[in-house]
């Protein structure tokens, strides 16, 4: 519809207009699609960028249309596309926010050996089983834990567990040179089959060199020992060389900086000669505890400096000795027994590895972030690992995300058109509103222009219908109404119309039907219907 403007004289010509379109207001007929800008979603101090629920957008979207559509009045319509946070997927938060039971030592089969995993000969999943049961005794259906554990890969060596051990294998094993006095240092040598760590200050004066270890932590740890192996040839004072232990040693290359006390052993090399000697298991109970570092320090003099070389040192304590690997398992109290919960994969170290462990990949920290984003990782991995995975099938993922903190997060992934797809949780959804006169309201208004195939249906329709018989014909043969048509005639012919197009329309919906009607000329009028106990009645 066009606006028509009378102006007449004024001290303002616009002034005219102004007013003339406050008497018109409400009078233009539109409809338009539209989708929300960033700018309005910040305008409607809408966070994020979603709408929390459809019935926030309802009731926050009418002001910006008013603002927008400022003349325009009854029977208008805007189809409004936004986006609308329908939240994480159904399930997903009963996995993320579980309960973890961590095994103990003491509840692996042979923990009181310190045995720390399951065994290859256990059945671990049965034997948690077991664990559950024990310990949630109060537990109720649908009860959820995240069982976290660890699983021998080899056949274990009872009796003695290493520690901590410097090897001096072709590298310091995690040790630092720290050269306090004089031109010499620590190095590594080897003489035939034998590798170790060396110092010799022949010939150099007065030297102080340590060789100081990375941390070492007892603070778990019972029944600790530590035992070196050593050789040690031109020294008649062995007093200058002591293998010594700090509490309190900073890791700040600086040996002055803490307190160290010697070890002292009594098995050593005599310190004439190239032999090895291996000396006694020395207790370490003082330091149990305790965070620690053990150092080699090296003094030469005017007239004596010897040569030392250490093949070998370990911390051990009784206890089992073999590799292990973390893993991960949820279960689920169902009819009154624990059981492996289904549909449910926790991603495991192994599983961030193979995505990359270089810088910016999953495995280098073991999570996702901002950067990293789950979805260009999970679904390529799921690929691999369930290659004949079946359309449409699902599995729910939980993965650490490191955001402030590495939470725990996860999502449900479905198998669409042969590739894994995540679920969304923002998804882009349509709401309309239409004028209702007053104001922008949301609306399910459905307009609807007769065609010309629709006036042959109800032509063909309303043939054999009593007290059509001399007015359908027209319908088929003109495409149009004629003014021999009543206002119920035609509100029931646009009750078949409306049946045969939306034949499961929902109560509450509505209709605007546009038609041509003849009466001294064609006419294009429209009619309001909505659908209330099955019927089609007028809607004004």
């Amino acid at each position: 519809m066009i606006v028509g403007l009378v102006i007449t004289t004024a001290c303002d010509p616009m002034e005219d207009i102004y007013n003339e379109i406050d008497k018109n207001d409400n009078t233009v007929v539109g409809d338009a699609n539209y989708t929300l800008t960033e700018d309005d979603y910040s305008d409607l101090e809408i966070e994020n960028g979603s709408f929390a629920s459809e019935d926030v957008a309802k009731s926050a979207i009418p002001a910006l249309l008013a603002e927008m559509y400022p003349v325009w009045g009854k029977n208008s319509s805007i189809l409004v596309d936004y986006n609308l946070n329908i939240g994480a997927a159904e399930g997903v938060a009963t996995f993320t926010d579980a309960d973890v039971y961590s095994l103990a030592l003491l509840d692996y089969p042979r923990g009181d050996e310190k045995a720390e995993g399951f065994l290859l000969e256990n059945d671990a999943e049965a034997l948690i089983v077991d664990l559950l049961t024990a310990k949630y005794d109060a537990a109720i259906e649908g009860d959820v834990k995240l069982v976290k554990y660890k699983q021998f890969t080899e056949v274990p060596v009872f009796g003695v567990a290493t520690i901590f051990e410097g090897q001096f294998n072709g590298d310091f094993s995690g040790f630092e040179a720290v050269s306090v006095l004089g031109s010499k240092e620590w190095y590594t040598s080897s003489y035939g089959d034998t590798e170790y760590a060396k110092m010799s200050a022949y010939d150099n004066g007065i030297n102080e060199d340590w060789l100081i270890s990375s941390e070492i932590d007892l603070t778990e740890e019972s029944d600790v020992v530590v035992q070196v192996d050593q050789a040690i040839k031109y020294a008649t004072d062995l007093g200058l060389l002591s293998i010594v232990i700090s509490k309190n040693y900073d890791g700040s290359g600086d040996p002055a900086t803490a307190d160290w006390d010697i070890i002292n052993f009594t098995t050593i090399p005599v310190g004439d000669n190239w032999d090895y000697i291996l000396s006694e298991d020395v207790a370490l109970t003082s330091y149990e505890g305790e965070t620690i570092h053990i150092a080699f320090k090296y003094t030469s003099t005017e007239t004596e400096a010897a040569t030392w070389q250490i093949n070998n040192i370990a911390i051990k304590t009784p206890g089992v000795t073999g590799a292990t690997v973390n893993k991960e398992l949820y279960y689920t109290y169902t009819d009154g027994e624990w059981k492996i919960s289904e549909g449910v994969y926790y991603l495991s170290s192994a599983d961030y590895d193979s995505m990359g462990e270089g810088s910016g990949q999953p495995g280098k920290y073991n999570n996702f972030d901002s950067s990293m984003k789950p979805d260009n990782y999970i679904p390529t991995f799921l690929k691999m690992k369930y290659a004949f995975a079946q359309e449409g099938e699902e599995l729910k993922v939980v993965y650490k995300y490191y955001s402030s903190g590495v939470q725990t997060r996860g999502n449900l992934y479905t198998v669409i058109d042969g590739e894994w797809v995540g679920h969304q949780s923002v998804v882009s959804t349509l709401l309309q509103f239409g004028h209702d006169g007053n104001s922008w309201v949301p609306d399910n208004t459905i307009k609807h222009k007769l065609t010309d195939a629709d006036y042959v249906y109800l032509s063909d329709q309303l043939s054999t219908v009593a007290g059509y018989e001399d007015i359908y014909v027209n319908l088929g043969k003109y495409k149009d109404y004629d003014y021999n048509w009543t206002e119920d005639q035609i509100i029931e012919s646009l009750n078949i119309l409306a049946n045969y197009i939306n034949p499961t329309a929902e109560e509450g919906q509505k209709y605007i039907f546009t038609y041509l009607m003849y009466d001294n000329g064609i006419k294009e009028l429209s009619m309001n219907l909505i659908l209330e106990n099955g019927m089609w009645i007028l809607n004004n």
